[in-house]
């Protein structure tokens, strides 16, 4: 486009043009008029949430508005991936005369101004203990596994005379994101995969509107909605928000759960590894949700990796499908582990109902937040009629299959037998 133009006056023009995020944005894409200190962009996949958030950013510090911002993400590789060197990320819209210097190792940009800002992961919280800010960016919010690293931010927003922060996330029933919204000095601009139809890729928008539109996946992740607990459900989203914990017992006993999957491919199901602890106050507490579409070795390795970070005692897995492969792809990765194969002579629905009865009594907690694997437990219902309904295009759930093997082995089978008998009263029937 720059190319075509002779003379270096109108060049200048087009180039000032095309970097002037006013020009090309949405209006729903400019930060909102008024005295705010949070602006909340709750949209869908693809909306462009992602870009505002930078544009926020670079606009603040090139006018010399703020000069120490946070970029938090819900992990440190999000942070660099996402909002630093991604499509929409700072690095890629910076203009030539203001681009900042990365520096990786500092997890820092520096700014031809001076105006500085340092990425964190929403799993450290006390990384934001200590550093003071004038502006911030947080980056799917829904999805952060510790509240309180929110709570340590918003004590270090406290530099300048108007400190504000931009949080752009896909929406998701979590009780950090409702009390954010709930907030009076809150403005929430809301929007869906739709409205940006003209800058996605051809044929996305048609094609993930025919597979997902009408769905609660679809609603949630194209549409924007906040979707409250479905009917017949075994979990409850307030029930899990009971349970939440940030710190844990010693633990008596530790197990890494793992439902694998049977092929591998980008529409394949995903392996549930799941890891959980038993206290010695005989409450279950899940330490961590490591599942994802892997092939057989990498979910093998990072079973293994988990066994040996927690100190697990065993590795339980699921062996309908997969037979002496399962256990001979774990002991591929470590010969040592300690092992034990399970057999799903139940429907999902009974082997689950006994674990959700425990979620139900307060004896199973979460240390911080699981999104997926708690968005996969809010849908899974235990309602007849709804087990003959079309299943949602949400995939299988394996995630909470893998829970349920791990606090199976840890208070059912081996510790509680009173759960132990209504168990078998559930096959009976």
């Amino acid at each position: 486009m720059l190319a075509l133009v002779d003379d270096p006056a109108q060049s200048d023009d087009a180039l000032a043009t095309l970097l002037d995020w006013s020009h090309w944005a949405r209006p729903a894409q400019m930060p909102p008029a008024g005295d705010w200190r949070i602006w909340l962009l709750l949209a869908g996949r693809g909306f462009g949430k992602t870009r505002c958030g930078a544009e926020f950013i670079r606009g603040q510090i090139e006018c010399g508005a703020v000069m120490r911002v946070a970029l938090v993400a819900p992990t440190a590789a999000d942070a660099r991936d996402v909002m630093v060197e991604g499509e929409s990320g700072l690095l890629r819209i910076a203009p030539p005369q203001c681009r900042p210097v990365f520096e990786p190792s500092k997890r820092r940009l520096t700014w031809p101004n001076g105006a500085i800002a340092t990425m964190f992961s929403a799993d450290e919280p006390e990384r934001l203990r200590g550093p003071q800010f004038d502006a911030a960016w947080c980056d799917e919010l829904a999805a952060w596994r510790y509240p309180e690293a929110w709570d340590m931010l918003m004590m270090g927003l406290r530099l300048g005379d108007r400190p504000r922060v931009v949080v752009t996330t896909t929406p998701k029933p979590a009780r950090l994101l409702r009390d954010v919204m709930a907030q009076k000095d809150c403005v929430v601009t809301r929007g869906s995969t739709r409205d940006n139809s003209a800058n996605l890729a051809p044929g996305f928008l048609a094609a993930v509107l025919r597979q997902y539109e009408g769905t609660r996946l679809g609603r949630q992740e194209l549409d924007a909605e906040i979707l409250d607990d479905m009917p017949g459900a075994l979990w409850t989203r307030t029930a899990i928000e009971a349970s939440r914990v940030a710190v844990v017992p010693p633990l008596r006993r530790v197990v890494v759960a793992i439902d694998p999957a049977v092929s591998v491919g980008e529409n394949s199901d995903e392996t549930g590894i799941v890891v959980v602890g038993l206290g010695g106050d005989q409450q279950a507490y899940v330490l961590d949700d490591l599942s994802g579409r892997f092939h057989p070795q990498e979910w093998a390795s990072r079973a293994v990796a988990a066994y040996h970070a927690h100190r697990a005692d065993r590795i339980v897995a699921e062996v309908n499908n997969g037979g002496a492969m399962v256990q001979a792809t774990l002991r591929t990765v470590d010969p040592t582990i300690a092992y034990k194969p399970v057999h799903a002579a139940r429907g999902k629905i009974a082997r689950a109902e006994p674990v959700a009865a425990l979620y139900e009594q307060g004896r199973v907690h979460h240390r911080g937040a699981f999104p997926a694997l708690e968005d996969q437990m809010c849908i899974f219902t235990g309602d007849p009629a709804a087990r003959t309904a079309p299943r949602e295009k949400s995939g299988s759930p394996d995630r909470v299959d893998a829970l349920v093997w791990a606090v199976s082995d840890l208070m059912i089978e081996n510790f509680e037998p009173a759960i132990m008998d209504y168990y078998r009263g559930l096959t009976a029937t």
